[in-house]
């Protein structure tokens, strides 16, 4: 038998909220039992805000110290160069161990939801939901909470990968299947829970790797505008925005795991490397067919390859060489950064509009060098530029970054998967380092 219900207002000094009653809500015991259980959750909200304050406090308190170098216990230690601010980021990473809970919207079912690419192009995307989900799995472990009442963040654990792969008509470029689905996504749990209606969304997050998560994320005018985005595709001039969204790492891990060149570079910083520069790869979009129409096979001492020949060997060469040229593609992002990264091979950012990730956070200047696209024609004359001691001080810069950039399973301190999700703590606090 279905039990007829209807909706009480119950007032707060400086709040309201409404509340459902199942069978006679006229009486008083039930308005009282509605009453303290609003009360409840009110006062659990405050609890939550007061935390965040006190964070918050801590985190400008530590930010007062300027440590070039931090040396931290726990076996943390952070090379200060790095860093906006080590001691505030210490900080703030300690205070997002303590405190931050992520609430993961359990609705939906895989592929498309609770699900995602763990290896090849997408592999931040799909590797970030795993973890989020496995660590559902132990009920009082990690970031994820099972009591959406004392969640910081709520999670949309869909993947907008496996939307393409699986909505998508592929050479139709009509994306809109993509947007009704996380559309109605978003009305489902923001009419089945009261955390969406509350915010507007904007202590939701969604996350994706794929070039049309920015696409995706229109199918609600609130997720676009009001939800924090973690995306790859961290275009400035395209609606992103560094204040409420963040950049997702472009990993690309063929086989789900970092390639054995890459996981111990030559030892020594000042180790011999030929090459001042290389690159290869196709022309997509403008910034490569410029890289590529001013150095391919024109110097010997900057190696540009459309094709690479098969005698030759990708990571060999990053290996080989002292400067790794990273430009945007059709879409900002480009997964050479973080091969670059990984190679100890100094990026150089050939962007135009990119919010680098976790630059809210590091130093981009001190592991990498920008170089502007009109200046593309001028690449050798500035990298020749870079003396040896500013060399070495990069290539330790990269040494130290490196953690920030891994995608370990199951995660660890400091890692990619930490890092993002100091990124949205850091928006929830609304805080800048």
């Amino acid at each position: 038998m279905e039990i007829p219900s209807k909706n009480v207002l119950i007032s707060g000094n400086k709040s309201s909220s409404l509340i459902t009653c199942f069978g006679d809500c006229s009486s008083n015991s039930e308005s009282r039992v509605a009453i303290v259980e609003f009360r409840t959750k009110r006062e659990e909200y405050r609890g939550l805000e007061l935390g965040l304050a006190r964070a918050r406090a801590s985190i400008r308190m530590a930010a007062s110290s300027r440590n070039l170098s931090l040396d931290v216990h726990n076996g943390d230690v952070l090379t200060g160069r790095i860093y906006r601010n080590p001691g505030a980021f210490y900080q703030s990473y300690m205070e997002m161990e303590k405190r931050f809970k992520v609430y993961v919207y359990e609705e939906g079912d895989p592929p498309m939801v609770h699900d995602g690419p763990c290896k090849n192009k997408y592999t931040s995307e799909g590797r970030f939901i795993q973890e989020m989900e496995q660590s559902g799995k132990k009920k009082k472990s990690g970031f994820r909470t099972w009591d959406a009442h004392r969640a910081h963040v709520y999670f949309l654990p869909f993947s907008v990968t496996w939307m393409v792969k699986y909505l998508y008509k592929p050479l139709s470029q009509d994306r809109r299947s993509i947007q009704e689905f996380v559309g109605d996504y978003v009305r489902v749990v923001s009419t089945k829970y009261p955390f969406w209606n509350r915010t507007r969304g904007a202590d939701h997050f969604m996350l994706s790797c794929h070039d049309w998560g920015p696409h995706a994320s229109r199918g609600h005018a609130q997720l676009y505008n009001t939800s924090i985005r973690v995306l790859c595709n961290a275009n400035s001039s395209e609606g992103f925005n560094p204040q409420k969204d963040v950049t997702l790492p472009e990993i690309h891990l063929y086989s789900g795991d970092i390639d054995p060149k890459l996981l111990s570079p030559p030892p020594h910083p000042a180790a011999p490397r030929p090459h001042l520069a290389f690159f290869a790869g196709g022309a997509r979009g403008p910034i490569r067919a410029s890289v590529l129409r001013h150095w391919k096979d024109l110097d010997t001492d900057i190696l540009v390859y459309e094709y690479l020949p098969e005698n030759l060997d990708y990571y060999t060469l990053m290996l080989e060489s002292k400067f790794c040229l990273c430009p945007s593609g059709y879409e900002v992002a480009t997964p050479r950064t973080v091969e670059a990264i990984y190679a100890e091979c100094i990026p150089v950012i050939l962007s135009e509009n990119y919010v680098l990730p976790f630059s809210d956070v590091l130093r981009w200047e001190e592991f990498s060098v920008a170089v502007e696209v009109s200046d593309i024609g001028r690449l050798k004359e500035i990298l020749m530029g870079v003396g040896e001691e500013k060399y070495l001080r990069l290539k330790e810069g990269l040494r130290a970054v490196r953690r920030h950039f891994v995608l370990n399973q199951p995660a660890q301190r400091f890692d990619a998967f930490h890092m993002v999700l100091h990124s949205v703590w850091l928006r929830r606090l609304n805080l800048r380092l």
